[in-house]
């Protein structure tokens, strides 16, 4: 029983421009340094799959999913923010993405996968109900979450989201619903400019300072995330993997290094093993400088996979 690595080429055919930091080179440069570490030698790959409609509706508005079908550019491109725009494979792509996630669940939860990473793009943490932002078109964590409790029958699901911007789309989705927990990090000041007040009492949202560090990050994590997570007990554990709180990703400035994700990704797999029988789904999210990106989700996957 291998642990999952989950991607498609469709992932790359998504492109916002030029000038757009969530370029397709962050699926190679992930894949490509996984294979030279050697940490896909431990793990058996997926190709995603399509989410379908009834999947993506358990964390969107149908009419939002009909009305982003409807805006697919036969060229060039159409803008959703001034952020993010679709070019004719974008669609697609997001469907993968959000797919990945599905099929992450499905191998997890039926014991076929001890946990799973989704090398997939685009990115989905702030995807809400019914809108698309932040380089994000369906919040493929959540459509997977929902699916954990929606098919899988699970009682409890739990968030974790270490990206350096806060999950406001995860949060537009979740606040109201009991049955899940999320546990938040994110810079102070940053887009989307949400966080600070939590809108239900199932968020846990911890804004960090500019430069503070990676010690901050960690006091955050054993403050605040450790003993909801205890408290909450979740029957499986997803990850919104962002990695640009990078000091060398000029997306933020917190100042986290590999070792602050391979220490963070330590904690919640011991989380899940006194929980969640070890069941993991984590989904890549941010990180936009290519280098530090790679070597940041290869120290998140060794630990991950237990190759450490």
């Amino acid at each position: 029983m291998l642990p999952a690595y989950i991607s498609h080429p469709d992932c790359i055919k998504h492109d916002m421009g030029d000038q757009n930091p969530e370029c397709p080179e962050r699926i190679g440069a992930i894949s490509d340094h996984l294979l030279i570490k050697g940490l896909l030698d431990y793990m058996m790959p997926y190709q995603a799959p399509l989410a379908t409609e009834h999947q993506l509706a358990q964390a969107h508005s149908t009419l939002y999913i009909h009305e982003l079908a409807a805006h697919v550019p036969d060229s060039g491109f159409y803008r959703v923010d001034p952020d993010t725009c679709m070019n004719p494979h974008t669609y697609q792509a997001a469907l993968r993405a959000a797919g990945a996630a599905v099929l992450a669940t499905d191998l997890v939860l039926s014991g076929e996968a001890p946990v799973a990473f989704c090398n997939v793009r685009p990115p989905g943490h702030h995807a809400e109900r019914a809108a698309a932002n932040g380089f994000c078109f369906f919040n493929n964590v959540v459509v997977g979450m929902r699916h954990a409790l929606n098919v899988h029958g699970l009682q409890r699901v739990a968030l974790v989201d270490f990206d350096v911007h806060h999950g406001n789309g995860s949060e537009d989705i979740l606040h109201d619903d009991p049955r899940t927990l999320m546990c938040s990090t994110y810079e102070i000041g940053l887009y989307p400019f949400s966080g600070a007040i939590p809108r239900g009492p199932n968020m846990v949202n911890v804004g960090l300072a500019t430069r503070s560090g990676g010690q901050a990050f960690r006091d955050a994590v054993e403050t605040h995330w450790i003993p909801a997570l205890d408290a909450f007990r979740p029957q499986i554990l997803f990850i919104s993997a962002g990695f640009d709180g990078h000091r060398e990703d000029d997306m933020g400035n917190i100042g986290l290094v590999e070792a602050d994700y391979a220490w963070a990704t330590q904690q919640l797999v011991a989380v899940a093993k006194r929980h969640a029988q070890g069941r993991i789904v984590s989904c890549l999210e941010g990180g936009y400088v290519l280098s530090p990106l790679a070597r940041s989700v290869a120290a998140h996957v060794r630990v991950l996979i237990g190759a450490d």
